[in-house]
């Protein structure tokens, strides 16, 4: 029989409700013993039995729900089926048909909290980031091989979340031949594993990229930029190996400036661009330099431009970093606001689990009002279809934005 997690009188509203995180304040005791990792049954204090979960002691949430249901066994045919659940929702989806970048696996959002799972090719990357999944590993890249097909998976547990589950980092190959020395993929040995996005090639690093290897998040809204590039002048701040900045080219941009801090996410960049001879590589520009001094550099030299894709990296990981965020966030904001020529279009990005999107718009609202400039939201935009969102777990909608039109 597993431990029991008695929880204080009144804090199980949110198990009502479904949410799968149990936070360590809502406690009371530990009936039994359990390791980090090993499924509890949390109780509330009346003595009802309310969820199946993943004990993590090191964690300010201290259980992740399996299972709602407390007649499920969690084993290994547990996640074979919630694997294989995940990888069959994103079939059913048209949308998703035929791409060579998908998310398999978005975690709590399809009932497996801390595991991540992102196919590119015939290549799967996982990564797993709660006590419970490194418990299960064997099991989930087992189900994870069987659901896909795949022969070659690859671990980028290497996130900080890992840290405060007490975990330390993992990368490396689960199943298949490791890559060349230097390699960026899994292609074969000594080639990149290179993916098709919406007609354009991308050289995907899943040993030493940003999450997985790429931004499978933004797929959609890339494909939006494109259409909305033929003749523009393009801002892209933040560009990391060139997402945005290829596929403006693609729609027929007349120029794409594209800035980021990291000379070698720049070098990925055009080597990305070199992919695709069919793309005018002297309609672009690779520039070096800390985003937001670029900003005020060219704000200065009375820059402007049509288009600007403000896409930074995570400024706010919790809640406790709202305020300082909300400050980057403005800033930048406001300069691009500056920056855009009148009647231009703005694609503001937060991926900011401790911004929500309410105080995401204010932030904006008061860029544009303090740079003098009236703007109106064209659409909201957000992760791609791969990426879905649990009702019961709105922090599961990490990424949100607004396409802007700025007088």
């Amino acid at each position: 029989m597993s431990a029991l997690l008695i929880l204080h009188p009144g804090r199980e509203r949110s198990l009502f409700k479904r949410h799968p995180w149990l936070f360590d304040t809502a406690v009371a005791r530990l009936d039994g013993h359990a390791r980090p990792g090993d499924t509890v049954t949390i109780q509330a204090a009346d003595g009802r039995p309310l969820a199946k979960a993943a004990y993590s002691p090191h964690s300010k949430i201290r259980a992740r729900v399996w299972s709602f249901d407390l007649a499920t066994t969690i084993d290994h045919a547990f996640f074979k089926r919630r694997v294989a659940a995940a990888v069959a929702r994103r079939a059913h989806l048209p949308e998703l048909a035929g791409q060579q970048g998908l998310r398999l696996i978005h975690a709590e959002s399809d009932g497996l909290p801390g595991i991540i799972a992102d196919q590119y090719g015939d290549t799967v990357v996982v990564q797993l980031t709660s006590a419970g999944a490194e418990k299960w590993r064997a099991a989930i890249v087992d189900a994870l091989q069987k659901a896909t097909g795949c022969a070659r998976i690859y671990e980028r547990s290497d996130s900080e979340v890992r840290g405060l589950e007490g975990l330390e980092p993992v990368t490396g190959w689960l199943r298949d031949t490791p890559l060349s020395p230097g390699g960026g993929g899994a292609g074969g040995e000594g080639e990149p594993l290179i993916i098709a996005e919406h007609g354009v090639l991308y050289a995907v690093d899943i040993v030493s990229g940003h999450k997985t290897g790429f931004y499978l998040d933004q797929r959609d809204n890339r494909r939006m930029l494109a259409a909305l590039s033929p003749g523009k002048r393009v801002l892209n701040c933040f560009c990391y190996t060139g997402g945005f900045s290829l596929q403006a080219l693609a729609g027929g941009a007349a120029s794409v400036l594209s800035i980021d801090s990291s000379q070698p996410a720049l070098q990925q960049a055009a080597a990305n661009l070199a992919l695709n001879p069919q793309l005018p590589a002297d309609h672009a520009e690779w520039r070096c330099a800390n985003v937001f001094d670029e900003l005020r550099k060219l704000k200065a030299a009375n820059e402007t431009f049509d288009l600007i894709v403000l896409d930074p990296p995570k400024f706010a990981p919790s809640a406790s970093h709202a305020e300082r965020a909300s400050r980057a966030y403005k800033d930048i904001n406001l300069l691009g606001c500056k920056l855009l020529s009148p009647g231009g279009l703005l694609m503001t990005y937060s991926c900011s689990g401790g911004v929500g999107l309410d105080l995401f718009q204010k932030i904006v609202a008061a860029a544009a009002c303090d740079a003098g400039r009236t703007a109106r939201i064209v659409k909201r935009l957000q992760g791609s279809a791969d990426h879905p969102v649990d009702l019961a777990f709105p922090e599961g909608e990490y990424l949100k934005g607004l396409l802007l039109q700025v007088d």
